[in-house]
């Protein structure tokens, strides 16, 4: 009998070297320029009430930081 070779669809290999720089880089550009750079640019350019664009800012900071969490937990980033 032949045993089938399954192959499960992964999320993210983070043994590859391009997946970790790449969530490293979002992490990194989330927690730093997302906040400020989307907060500037929703209230100053596009004219949207601040208030809004603060929440997105803290919005883009929490995912961030939660990015940032998983990749420290599955030892990404030591």
């Amino acid at each position: 009998m032949k045993k089938k070779v399954r192959k499960e669809a992964r999320r993210f290999d983070l043994s590859s070297k391009f997946w970790r720089t790449l969530l490293l880089v979002l992490a990194a550009f989330l927690v730093f320029v997302g906040p400020t750079y989307v907060v500037y640019v929703l209230n100053i350019i596009l004219e949207i009430n601040f208030a809004v664009s603060m929440v997105s800012g803290f919005a883009l900071f929490i995912v961030g930081l939660a990015l940032i969490w998983y990749l420290l937990k599955k030892g990404v980033i030591s």
